[in-house]
């Protein structure tokens, strides 16, 4: 259909500096002749397109151009705003909200309604996150190595990293980037890294691979859990899990049953809950269990004693 190749052809134009009519003719599979119409279209619908004959010529779009109320509608209005009041939420620069007033300027009389959808990516970490992330940031566009140091299960390390991506998973800030020490790709926890820190160090961009965020790659299941939870605790696992994670037991305790990441987490998981959880499986999860009540008996008698 026309209006999709036309608007195919604006996409081209705002990605690319400049392109020519027999590109785009091949692209879309139609002739020369009807891309220089569609190009007249695209002019009459206001849309700053100039051409340029000769060697080093072409079709492309003037300096500047924003899009306004030919190419979006609303809703897309609002649904731009609203990502853009996220990442707000969670800089530490005022340029997200710069930017909101630049659009909102342009098109104050096309947004219309309430706002509908607020998004607040902010955490308890808000001061120490807002310049991790601004760092980061930084240090991605001008492609500069990182330096902070890391606090994970195994240890505290220095890492110096090549930094791709921020992401946004499991209501946590990650970063995705390659380890220098590790010689690997990582995702690390923005909350567990300290001394966040862009070097005087440029590197060459690697052909990095998007990271595999779901959940199967992140956090693999190989533990078999079987729990008995208290009633009360019925909420907590329609939140972490889902409402069909668990059947009604004889006993009037929920009967709970997943995969789990790795033993060290769910001991830590368990834990949370106190006595209103039975470990059934695995018996290693449940002697562990036992073993650091009994040392918590210990240590809190001893105080008592004091």
């Amino acid at each position: 259909m026309k209006i999709d190749r036309l608007m195919g052809i604006l996409s081209i134009l705002l990605q690319e500096e400049k392109t020519t009519a027999p590109k785009l003719a091949e692209r879309f599979e139609v002739s020369k002749r009807t891309i220089n119409r569609d190009i007249e279209d695209l002019c009459r619908a206001g849309i700053p397109i100039r051409t340029a004959r000769g060697t080093g010529g072409g079709i492309s779009i003037m300096d500047g151009y924003r899009m306004d109320r030919t190419i979006l509608t609303s809703k897309d209005m609002q649904m731009i705003l609203a990502g853009l009041r996220s990442l707000d939420s969670v800089s530490g620069s005022s340029y997200y909200g710069q930017l909101m007033e630049k659009i909102q300027a342009g098109s104050s009389e096309f947004v219309r309604g309430r706002d509908s959808i607020l998004i607040d990516l902010s955490s308890w970490h808000g001061e120490s996150l807002a310049p991790k992330i601004e760092t980061i940031q930084d240090a991605i566009g001008d492609r500069y190595l990182i330096k902070f140091r890391y606090y994970a299960p195994t240890g505290e390390s220095e890492r110096m990293v090549e930094p791709y991506y921020l992401v946004f998973r499991w209501s946590s800030w990650y970063l995705w980037g390659w380890c220098r020490d590790r010689k690997d790709l990582r995702l690390f926890k923005l909350n567990r890294m300290d001394k966040v820190r862009r070097t005087e160090q440029s590197f060459e961009c690697r052909d990095v691979v998007m990271p595999d965020l779901s959940n199967e790659k992140i956090f693999p299941g190989g533990v078999k859990v079987k729990v008995l939870f208290s009633p009360d605790m019925k909420w907590r696992l329609v939140e972490e899990f889902g409402p069909e994670c668990f059947t009604d037991s004889d006993d009037g305790r929920l009967f709970f049953t997943a995969d789990y990441t790795d033993m060290e987490n769910l001991v830590t998981w368990i834990m949370t809950f106190g006595d209103k959880a039975e470990v059934l499986e695995p018996k290693e999860a449940r002697e562990k269990i036992a073993r650091m009540a009994q040392k918590m008996t210990t240590v809190y008698k001893e105080e008592t004693a004091l």
